[in-house]
């Protein structure tokens, strides 16, 4: 194994911190959960997921925002599949979202407040679950 320099190590763990931060569950109130189906991973999810994860860090959003993988919600014909909890917003399920989708999602959704009306495919009222 090739040696390190110093700066790699540092490197190397922020890099892992920050996949620690992005996996703690304590005191986020914000979830994505994007659906990891068979036919949800085969329509594209794991792109989908990498993309809320980029999105949430780019955003500055990682001690606010949890992505969870869901298994499937039975939307086949729409995947991949994501639903959105957001206090005080009803939660939404919205359909073929790819890349750009989730984008838009943390941009509108989460941060601006705003239903993506065009991918939602079932939404429940606030504070129902």
């Amino acid at each position: 194994m090739a040696k390190l320099s110093l700066e790699q190590l540092r490197q190397l763990r922020n890099s892992k911190k920050n996949d620690l931060r992005r996996r703690e569950s304590a005191g986020k109130d914000i979830q994505i959960i994007v659906a990891m189906g068979t036919c949800g991973i085969a329509a594209g999810a794991k792109n989908t997921l990498d993309a809320f994860i980029k999105a949430v860090d780019g955003e500055n959003l990682v001690d606010t925002v949890l992505i969870r993988q869901g298994g499937c919600m039975g939307l086949c014909s729409s995947e991949p599949t994501v639903e959105v909890v957001v206090p005080g917003m009803p939660v939404v399920t919205y359909g073929t979202v790819d890349a750009k989708v989730a984008g838009e999602i943390v941009k509108k959704h989460i941060i601006g407040r705003e239903l993506l009306d065009a991918h939602i495919l079932n939404q429940t009222p606030a504070g129902v679950r």
